[in-house]
């Protein structure tokens, strides 16, 4: 059994379209664009947005839209959702619109599935959500998996184009519910630890115990998504950290912003109850210098043998951003 390391296992960018004060979504768009391009030049795997709705700092609303602008700009890199968030969508629209892209990026697309809202209660009524959604997951994800199998030719409803493409389905979680979901219809699992940390081991041990091989997957495949800010010093990592920890903060207290410019990292930076409920959140987040990032990944990797390691960064500036992923694209060439 091959034993994974930080050089041998596959990276990936988890992009959310986050908007910066001072800036708009046009920005935000253009500068998703260029990290896409840049990151596909460093080896990078898969390119992910995340589908969420009335946040004013956060830009994916139209996943499938933004998927197709990506993939569009680049050549090799894998593009999807991480994720749809299914119970918002009909399962024959999910299938209509990703194999739309699928036919237009032929082996480049991937389709990650939720099943969350992706927002509060109130736009997700305005999402005309069924309350009872999230328990419909597991069937709606068979319905969507009938539509794009090709033995569906002759089902009543088809989803054309999309029927018979061999796109990836992923499940998402942040719980051990989608651990046992995954691997009951052996599909490869990506879990939200980059702010879900705490079900992250029980999650992973619970997909692999139960894990039924399929038509898609013959072994369990997992990817793990962690924040990283890395920068030539641990201090400018920490500097360019500090928006990163006010826009997680103000998820935690409701309070949710565009990201703010980075402030020095002073102990007045924030209050020492903020920042003792912030850490419970952000456990697995690796800000520093390339060493002290290097060491506490091959620790993470260590632990939990992932396949592949799916990054988000939250960082104000975007050369700071690139030069984030350079870092981390260096280190998995080591």
């Amino acid at each position: 059994m091959t034993t994974n390391t930080l050089s041998n296992i596959k990276f990936s960018v988890l992009d959310l379209a986050i908007v910066r004060e001072g800036g708009n979504a046009a920005d935000t768009f253009k500068n998703s664009l260029d990290l896409a391009q840049n990151v596909e030049k460093w080896g990078f795997n898969r390119f992910w947005l995340a589908e969420h709705h009335n946040m004013q700092g956060i830009a994916s609303t139209a996943t499938v839209v933004l998927i197709g602008h990506i993939a569009a700009g680049t050549s090799t890199l894998r593009v999807g959702s991480g994720g749809i968030m299914l119970p918002n969508h009909a399962p024959l629209i999910v299938a209509e619109q990703f194999g739309t892209l699928a036919t237009l990026f032929p082996d480049r697309i991937d389709l990650g599935l939720g099943r969350a809202p992706g927002t509060d209660q109130f736009t997700a009524a305005a999402l005309k959500r069924d309350e009872h959604a999230a328990m419909e997951f597991p069937s709606n994800v068979e319905e969507l998996q009938r539509y794009l199998s090709e033995g569906n030719k002759n089902g009543r409803v088809r989803a054309i184009p999309g029927e018979g493409l061999d796109i990836p389905i992923w499940i998402l979680g942040s719980s051990t519910d989608s651990a046992f979901l995954a691997a009951s219809l052996g599909l490869p699992y990506a879990f939200a630890s980059h702010f879900a940390p705490a079900q992250l081991h029980n999650a992973l041990a619970i997909y692999r115990r139960n894990f039924k091989p399929s038509a898609q997957l013959a072994a369990p495949y997992v990817i793990a998504c962690v924040n990283v800010i890395a920068a030539d010093t641990d201090y400018e990592a920490e500097r360019l950290a500090t928006s990163f920890k006010k826009l997680f903060l103000g998820i935690i207290t409701g309070n949710r912003q565009q990201l703010k410019a980075p402030e020095e990292p002073n102990e007045d930076f924030m209050d020492p109850m903020e920042e003792a409920a912030l850490q419970q959140m952000i456990q697995y987040t690796f800000i520093g210098s390339p060493e002290k990032v290097k060491k506490e990944l091959e620790n993470f990797i260590e632990i939990t043998q992932v396949d592949e390691l799916m990054v988000a960064s939250a960082v104000y500036e975007h050369k700071a951003r690139l030069h984030s992923y350079e870092i981390l694209g260096e280190l998995n060439k080591e």
